[in-house]
């Protein structure tokens, strides 16, 4: 493990992986690569109720991390692979605050009840009654918790080893960082997934309601010709 990203969701980490990834920081986890493997949550779920867990065994394919829920142990994660810089990945607070509503917040009531729970589970317990305290529904308070993680961080993690790092800040503060050359040639990867959060709630919503339609069409098929 080489890197290890601090900063919560919503503030560019997908530009940041891919990022890191094309500096030869790669694989790099993602909270997208844990909800294509439920048992991953489980293994986050575990360290979160204070058991314990394996993380070089868990990350032992992966050279950086970013986003929730590796951010949430980031103090964990500094011990365990003590060489490895920290990156406090920031964005303006109120832009946050409005991507989460928009996009983590808003995909929470579109999961079917059939849904495999420990998705919910994990963002209720480590996003929004962890990290963020039951306080989301309040912008104000919702701020002044993002902020103070923030300040957190800044006062846990040695300055020389901590980058506050802003995606719109491009390529050169990031490889400054990591005493890498920037890419000629490459612009620095800019990914908005708000677009790709509304285009699922929009198919979850559409699941939601044909995915027990169609078993009660089967079961009344079923029932007419077998009585």
């Amino acid at each position: 493990m080489k890197l290890i990203g601090a900063g919560f969701g919503r503030s560019g980490t997908m530009s940041i992986k891919a990022a890191l990834e094309q500096l030869g920081y790669g694989p790099c986890y993602h909270m997208k690569i844990a909800l294509c493997r439920y048992w991953h949550l489980g293994f986050f779920l575990r360290a979160w109720r204070g058991e314990e867990v394996n993380w070089k065994r868990f990350f032992r394919r992966y050279n950086s991390v970013v986003d929730w829920p590796s951010c949430s142990f980031y103090k964990d994660l500094m011990k365990e692979y003590p060489d490895a810089k920290i990156l406090l990945n920031i964005r303006d607070p109120e832009n946050w605050y409005d991507s989460m509503y928009q996009t983590i917040w808003a995909i929470q009531t579109a999961f079917p009840w059939w849904f495999p729970k420990v998705v919910c589970t994990i963002h209720n317990e480590i996003i929004w009654n962890g990290n963020l305290r039951a306080v989301f529904e309040n912008r104000k308070k919702t701020l002044e918790e993002y902020k103070e993680w923030i300040e957190e961080v800044k006062n846990t993690v040695p300055p020389a080893r901590l980058l506050v790092y802003q995606v719109k800040d491009g390529w050169k503060p990031l490889c400054d960082f990591l005493g890498l050359p920037v890419p000629e040639g490459k612009a620095f990867p800019h990914i908005n997934e708000r677009k790709n959060f509304k285009r699922i709630i929009r198919l979850l919503n559409v699941v939601h309601w044909l995915v027990p339609t169609l078993l009660l069409i089967v079961a009344g098929s079923l029932f007419y010709f077998l009585t």
